[in-house]
């Protein structure tokens, strides 16, 4: 079935002479520069102001566990995504209306987290199984002067909520969603690769804006990982989630924004030690909140763009129903770092993940294991922008106290990911 719906977006991509997914906006990139495919005579171009565009990017990680961990090895994961997105008052004269389409292919059925052991992950680009499935099809329309917009439809909600730009350099997945976040739930939270049903309200003023979304509370299906799956459950319960953040206005391409946010399911979640009389676990409240940083810390003369930025992050949830109570991400970016590689951007960044009290005292009674306090992993890595379309990103791991457990030792991984747009 996914393939005919994948056949169905190429093939009414095509019909329309496709293009590249900053869809909604009002200019148009150089195709000829920044894809593989070019701009095909210029229809691509065409397209696009009329308020049609579509992306097609291909990433392949090749990572290696070198020491430590559970065991060396290496791994190939591969993700190809299609994106298309339409300006339906362009396209149609649907004022202020948007809509978007992102459909996924990952490859590769082994896991480098097989050999480090990591608990918070090595790559993003990691799933469970290799399938392909539609991550996000979703439709938004606008108010007020487009200060306030409504979208509906299968929605990821790390598009938009818990996100530092800084941070997506990085390969790990907690630079993405975070991991004590990523963990809760009867399937994960609707976050790659599975998106939910879902809505979202957002009001953006001057210099600040306010969200909240409410999506199915169990993404997919979790007895089922391949293709699109998209079911509401008896007893799935709802995922709430509001973020309200700070942006001053700032010189483009630079970073100032402070964002907290609050997020709770409905359906509850097993305490990992606590039974009630009739021996089933205690049933506690899902939920949790987060507060993050980004801004550009020094410009350089003449290019504000360039030069260094950083992020913060801290997320808590239950810490009687989860492995990890909390988590905190810290990391520093440069772009432009040397001279005459303007589009390069070095990175450095540190992610720990707590372990809480009610897992460690599980571990201990259940198999009287003192796991670790914490797993701590840095990441160094740098993106060589090599052409418009295509990047070559390698990357080394330190992973301290992999998944808090004692008997791994520490594991280094290293790698390097290949990113091309057609």
């Amino acid at each position: 079935m996914n393939r005919i719906y994948f056949s169905i977006i190429i093939a009414a991509s095509s019909s329309l002479l496709c293009a590249t997914a900053n869809a909604v906006g009002d200019t148009c990139p150089n195709f000829n520069e920044s894809t593989l495919s070019g701009d095909w005579d210029g229809s691509r171009s065409r397209l696009c102001e009329k308020g049609v565009t579509v992306e097609l990017t291909h990433k392949s990680d090749l990572l290696a566990n070198t020491s430590g961990g559970i065991a060396r090895g290496a791994v190939v994961l591969m993700n190809s995504e299609a994106a298309v997105s339409m300006d339906l008052d362009k396209l149609a004269g649907w004022n202020g209306t948007s809509a978007y389409v992102q459909y996924h292919v990952q490859h590769g059925n082994r896991s480098i987290n097989a050999y480090s052991g990591s608990f918070a992950g090595i790559t993003n680009i990691e799933a469970v199984t290799s399938t392909g499935q539609f991550f996000q099809a979703w439709m938004q329309k606008n108010f007020a002067d487009n200060r306030l917009s409504l979208l509906g439809g299968l929605y990821a909600i790390d598009s938009e909520f818990y996100v530092n730009d800084v941070s997506g350099l990085f390969l790990q997945p907690p630079y993405g969603m975070a991991a004590e976040m990523a963990q809760t739930g009867r399937n994960g939270p609707p976050v790659f690769p599975m998106g939910a049903l879902g809505v979202r309200l957002k009001y953006t003023g001057d210099g600040y804006y306010a969200q909240a979304a409410v999506t199915d509370g169990v993404p997919g299906d979790p007895n089922n990982p391949h293709g699109t799956q998209i079911r509401l459950g008896k007893g799935d319960g709802t995922l709430a989630v509001a973020e309200f953040g700070y942006t001053p206005e700032v010189a483009e391409g630079q970073y100032n924004k402070t964002a907290v946010g609050l997020w709770r399911y409905t359906a509850r979640a097993n305490d990992l030690v606590d039974v009630d009389a009739f021996g089933n676990p205690v049933q506690r409240f899902d939920r949790g909140g987060y507060v993050l940083t980004e801004r550009t810390l020094m410009a350089e003369p003449g290019d504000p763009a360039q030069g260094l930025a950083g992020f913060a992050r801290v997320g808590f949830v239950n810490k009687d129903a989860w492995q990890v109570d909390w988590s905190g991400s810290a990391g520093l970016s440069y772009l432009g770092l040397f001279d005459g590689r303007d589009g390069d951007t070095a990175g450095i960044a540190v992610t720990t993940s707590h372990s809480s009290g009610k897992y460690r005292l599980q571990q201990w009674l259940q198999n009287a294991v003192a796991v670790k306090s914490a797993e701590t992993i840095v990441e160094l890595t740098y993106r060589a922008q090599l052409n418009g379309w295509f990047a070559l990103q390698p990357t080394v791991q330190y992973v301290r106290n992999p998944n808090m457990d004692p008997a791994l030792k520490d594991a280094w991984v290293a790698g390097a990911r290949i990113e091309v747009a057609f």
